[in-house]
């Protein structure tokens, strides 16, 4: 699926262009700004992400990440990391050690430490995360593929339905809206915002003003947001590298990039999500606990996919 686009794998499953074009299409441009020209697997997570079911973390999902720190008991640095180097320094038995020494600057200034293992969970694609790589031999590889910019505008007015072919407003009651691939088409996409405590109250679309997030490639002009506003009193806009732009077929990253140096987000190639990263997060920590050990054995076992199909 990573060597065909969704488009190819849907039409070899005897899917119409008009369902493609018309219902897959427009998905993938809401969930990753892009058109049916990604890859097989990304568009299937993205048309998962499009049915119902899905769940929702009150306070946001970036609770996801400070509950696990939490839950994990680690100790946790604020700070950006400037650079990697591996060290070799001797043991008290006189057994050389191999160590990295990792430098990062925080409110205190610059200043790091040595570890045994590091995972770097941040894109390297084009110096993404300006991470410097020092006196590794070989040199650790650099990622020139592109992510892809999206632009999310989050905005609290009253929704022009008359921009949508709806002269009533009291006969508009979609929550969100997708589009087909279409030039004159600014926008990829927009959607109502809704408390997780209200989720229950999903179809019930206010007809006063309620928060609205859009879904662009360039962030909208005045002129484009009274067209799908009637009216607005705020707008707050962030544009971002959100996820790899997808032009398949394209090998994924390498997840060990040293002996004990891995990389969590070439998984991103594959599909882009917070599932996606909990999986990759996952099989590095398995990985590197195995080689550390020596676990052989317990690395790329062929028969894996039979074993785990027998335990179900």
């Amino acid at each position: 699926m990573l060597n065909q686009t969704i488009d190819e794998a849907m039409q070899k499953a005897s899917f119409s262009h008009k369902f493609i074009n018309e219902m897959v299409c427009p998905t993938m441009r809401d969930n990753f700004g892009q058109g049916v020209n990604i890859n097989g697997f990304v568009g299937a997570v993205s048309l998962a992400g499009a049915g119902s079911g899905l769940w929702s973390v009150k306070g946001g999902n970036k609770l996801v990440c400070t509950g696990l720190i939490y839950a994990s008991k680690a100790e946790f640095i604020s700070g950006t990391v400037l650079s990697i180097e591996p060290k070799t320094r001797p043991r008290s038995t006189g057994d050389p050690v191999k160590l990295y020494q990792v430098t990062y600057n925080t409110t205190a200034g610059v200043t790091g430490d040595t570890y045994d293992i590091v995972i770097i969970a941040a894109p390297l694609n084009r110096r993404m995360a300006n991470i410097t790589f020092k006196n590794f031999d070989p040199p650790v590889p650099e990622f020139s593929s592109p992510y892809h910019q999206t632009v999310v505008t989050l905005v609290h007015g009253r929704i022009n339905a008359s921009f949508f072919g709806y002269q009533d407003p009291s006969t508009f009651r979609f929550g969100a809206i997708f589009t087909t691939e279409n030039p004159e088409l600014f926008i990829n996409g927009l959607g109502m915002v809704s408390p997780v405590e209200k989720k229950g109250e999903e179809g019930k679309l206010p007809l006063q003003s309620a928060v609205w997030k859009v879904f662009s490639k360039e962030v909208l002009t005045k002129e484009q947001l009274n067209l799908l506003f009637s009216s607005y009193d705020s707008v707050k806009v962030k544009k971002w590298l959100a996820y790899p732009h997808y032009s398949p077929p394209e090998p994924l990253p390498p997840i060990i990039l040293h002996e004990q140096l891995y990389y969590l987000n070439g998984i991103e190639w594959a599909a882009s999500a917070m599932e996606m990263s909990a999986i990759a997060a996952k099989n590095a920590a398995l990985l590197a606990y195995h080689r550390w050990y020596g676990n052989a054995d317990k690395i790329d076992q062929e028969d894996l996919h039979e074993k785990l199909k027998t335990e179900l």
